[in-house]
């Protein structure tokens, strides 16, 4: 891949609210997928801290795209995890009605699912306080609308 089309993928990201993109921008998304579960306490454990490690690793490559695709990750297994502990199966919404299911705290696992997204949480509140995290921000987005503004330009 060229350095042009390096960048224009970079610039092609866009933050997005909470957890949007997170499934579709590729390379990130098949790098990280298999580091992500919450099955249980302690796959959520291994599973935020192997997302942390990704995290800090694209930090060191001055990565912010990168960075941020991990930081929906932890974000998602917090979401997630929380979803599960809210409503047995996981299923937020009636299939047939689409109205939101009744929440439960006595199902099976349900503690255990609240355990796994408090644990994401808190690697989540890391990231978003990460003094290189909102730095690396701050300067993509600056580039990215002077990106958008040179395309615009020649269009």
């Amino acid at each position: 891949m060229s350095a042009a089309t390096d960048k224009a993928l970079r610039m092609s990201y866009r933050i997005g609210r909470g957890e949007q993109g997170v499934l579709t921008f590729e390379p990130y998304k098949s790098s990280l997928l298999p580091l992500w579960r919450f099955r249980t306490v302690e796959i959520a454990r291994k599973s935020s801290r192997d997302l942390w490690a990704r995290f800090e690793e694209y930090d060191q490559h001055g990565d912010f795209v990168g960075m941020d695709m991990t930081r929906k990750f932890i974000q998602m297994g917090m979401t997630r995890a929380k979803r599960y502990a809210n409503h047995a199966g996981g299923r937020k919404y009636d299939k047939t009605t689409g109205e939101e299911l009744v929440k439960s705290s006595t199902h099976k696992d349900a503690d255990e699912k609240l355990e796994a997204s408090e644990i994401f949480k808190a690697v989540w509140k890391q990231c978003r306080e990460h003094e290189g995290y909102l730095r690396r921000k701050e300067e993509f987005q600056k580039e990215q609308k002077e990106w958008d503004k040179e395309k615009k330009k020649s269009i």
